[in-house]
């Protein structure tokens, strides 16, 4: 028999042995499915897959076939994924769902997943656009032209638009524009895009689809899934609102290319605070003086923790305070610094006082490193405006003592109260002359 009629014959019998050897792992697929179900988890498991892709490279002596063997095992993981998607009825592009009382909805996280829009949410209807001056326009033609009917509405960037009375222009534009029960409100922008678009969904004839598209890091990985809307009232933050979970979530990693290094920091804020209540090894990796790694790692351990965490307390009637760490201090400083420092320097900010010593100069340094504020000038702020605003905050517990988060160590935390004593002197560890 020739060589090559030989290696020919041998592949063949290796090939009948994978399919052997296929058709067992899908079997193992479907159980850990149906665990996965009964325990209510996602369906990947990023730590997992890695470990075992990293193990497995291990057996390949051969440098050069390290590659192919790479792409044939993420290969075999994603036929996993979508069997399992299948055999439980969930999006197989979707990388997680997330489980509420209104039901389950997907989270895309998809480079370049803004031009796949029409595919993967239903746009096929009267769609209110709503985004920000801020927002690059190519992002809303993009979306606008895969919708049956766009009706796009532009408001200024910044806080100062959560507002009530940026909420009624809008709910009048949506009447105006005839939008019905059937039709949707989409969010492409930042946190308070998604706040607004989703409160006005919540409000027009008593509920409609909304979708949100985030386009700050800060959105996509804290506040695009959640269903937690609000505007503002006076000085207090979010003070009015509704719980309205989004129909979908999509998130493309490639529009952050417009961002300022200033927002991209802002966002990883509240990457870091996900990973020091959560996340032992993601801090570490942002720990690492090299750098934490593909930004799209980061966003999608932030988005498995909070779906977590969502679906075990949709209402915030306890767990999900955990996503308050920093928070405290963080909205008091962010209210009495008139808009001089964003959202995520303040978290940072509220972050220090509320861990362990050892931990806090552990912080200090990635907070650093990621160009985030550790220490605020005492000229630059007043620190009766931040308390009065902490006891106007909705964390307020009974008297002078409010709802903290404390973090000992990463990957743990403690509900603690605090009185406003206590939190003003948390307040002066951060002060600087």
């Amino acid at each position: 028999m020739e060589p090559l009629q030989q290696a020919r014959e041998r592949i063949d019998r290796i090939d009948a042995e994978l399919a052997r050897l296929f058709a067992a792992r899908m079997e193992a697929a479907k159980e850990i499915a149906a665990w996965k179900q009964a325990k209510g988890l996602p369906i990947r498991d990023p730590k997992r897959e890695s470990e075992v892709l990293a193990r497995n490279l291990e057996q390949i002596e051969n440098p050069a076939l390290r590659p192919y063997y790479r792409a044939f095992q993420e290969g075999l993981m994603t036929c996993s994924r979508a069997y399992q998607a299948q055999l439980l009825g969930r999006d197989p592009a979707a990388l997680l769902s997330v489980r509420t009382a209104a039901g389950a909805y997907p989270v895309y996280l998809q480079r370049g997943g803004l031009a796949e829009a029409g595919r993967l949410l239903d746009l096929n209807r009267r769609v209110f656009l709503l985004s920000d001056d801020g927002v690059p326009n190519e992002y809303s033609r993009t979306l606008g032209g895969q919708c049956k009917q766009a009706i796009c509405s532009v408001i200024p960037q910044g806080e100062g638009s959560k507002s009530p009375a940026q909420l009624h222009a809008l709910l009048l534009q949506m009447l105006d524009a005839g939008l019905t029960r059937n039709d949707c409100v989409l969010a492409l922008g930042g946190g308070v895009v998604g706040d607004l678009a989703g409160l006005a969904a919540a409000l027009y004839m008593r509920g409609i689809d909304f979708y949100n598209v985030p386009t700050t890091l800060l959105a996509m990985v804290d506040s695009s899934i959640g269903g937690k809307t609000a505007v503002d009232l006076g000085s207090v933050k979010n003070a009015v609102g509704a719980f309205w979970q989004p129909k979908a979530v999509l998130i493309d990693p490639a529009v952050l290319k417009s961002l300022p290094a200033r927002q991209l920091s802002n966002g990883m804020a509240e990457a870091v605070k996900m990973s020091l209540t959560h996340d032992p090894a993601l801090f570490a990796c942002f720990e690492n003086p090299n750098g934490y790694g593909p930004v799209e790692d980061v966003i999608e351990a932030c988005l498995q923790i909070k779906a977590s965490v969502v679906e075990a307390d949709e209402r915030e009637g306890g767990l999900r305070r955990v996503l308050n760490f920093g928070h405290t201090l963080g909205h008091g400083i962010e209210a009495a610094s008139d808009g001089k420092l964003l959202h995520g320097e303040c978290v940072a900010l509220g972050m220090l006082p509320m861990c362990a010593p050892d931990l806090r100069a552990r912080l200090t340094a990635v907070l650093e490193q990621l160009g985030l504020p550790t220490a605020i000038k005492l000229e630059q702020i007043d620190p009766a405006r931040v308390l009065a605003a902490v006891a106007h905050d909705k964390k307020m517990q009974i008297g002078d003592e409010v709802q903290t988060v404390f973090v000992p160590e990463p990957g743990r935390f403690q509900f603690r109260t605090a009185s406003l004593e206590t939190l003003h002197a948390a307040l002066s560890s951060l002060l600087v002359h």
